[in-house]
């Protein structure tokens, strides 16, 4: 049997899929992730969904090449619209922007209730995400990095309950962690809130004070917790 290879990216939010989860993949495209975990004895069944008909065929399509289409569910739907409560435990959106996953999440407010285990891998607005999330009766549980190509990428672990209120700084990168990849990522940010900066100053409206007041904020934020992550290192 040919096995899957899954991307970097991929390969993280599989590692922390649970065994015997029963596993929705929300805009799954090719349905490479819960293919290889079908493959690898990690999940009896999946559902998969995709808004589009293009993807789900493409889904369609990996599962008749690994034999695996008795066992994915095939769903085409906008989100979690066209998937019941009581058939999954376990979600993942990745792939997509914050606010996108957050307006998925909305339309879905079955999600909040239970013990369902969310896995969103946020291309975009992640600092809108964590405090969505916050304020939505979720509490992030952990979060990881992972490199692919040029990119570092933040997969969210997140299930129905209360968290301590996020910080500015921990909207834009969560709260602080010993993870390798972390003095790389703050880095990145400090750069893009320095051009975002940079850009607000020659800006003459008047909302670009406040913003600018914002985005300051979460850059002295984002320094403090680079300085600590680099006091942990040997």
């Amino acid at each position: 049997m040919r096995f899957i290879q899954l991307t970097p990216r991929l390969r993280a939010v599989a590692n922390m899929v649970p065994a015997g989860a029963r596993l929705a993949d929300v805009g799954t495209d090719h349905a490479y992730l819960p293919a290889c975990l079908l493959q690898e004895g990690v999940l009896q069944r999946a559902v998969v969904s995709d808004l589009r008909r293009g993807p789900l065929d493409r889904a369609r399509a990996t599962a008749e090449r690994y034999s695996l289409t008795e066992r994915m569910d095939f769903r085409l739907c906008d989100g979690l619209s066209g998937i019941d409560p009581d058939e999954v435990d376990a979600i993942v959106i990745a792939g997509m922007g914050g606010e996108t996953i957050a307006a998925i999440l909305e339309a879905a407010p079955w999600t909040v209730k239970g013990e369902y285990l969310l896995l969103l891998q946020p291309m975009t607005m992640q600092h809108i995400l964590r405090p969505w999330l916050q304020g939505h009766g979720f509490r992030i549980t952990d979060e990881r990095l992972v490199c692919e190509g040029d990119s570092i990428y933040t997969i969210i672990q997140a299930r129905p309950g209360t968290m301590k209120p996020l910080t500015p700084v921990q909207c834009w990168a969560g709260r602080q962690s010993q993870d390798p990849l972390r003095g790389e990522y703050l880095g990145r940010l400090l750069e893009h809130t320095g051009r975002a900066l940079a850009g607000l100053s020659r800006s003459v409206q008047p909302s670009a004070l406040t913003r600018r007041q914002e985005l300051e904020t979460v850059r002295a934020g984002l320094e403090q917790q680079l300085e600590e992550w680099k006091q942990w290192q040997p």
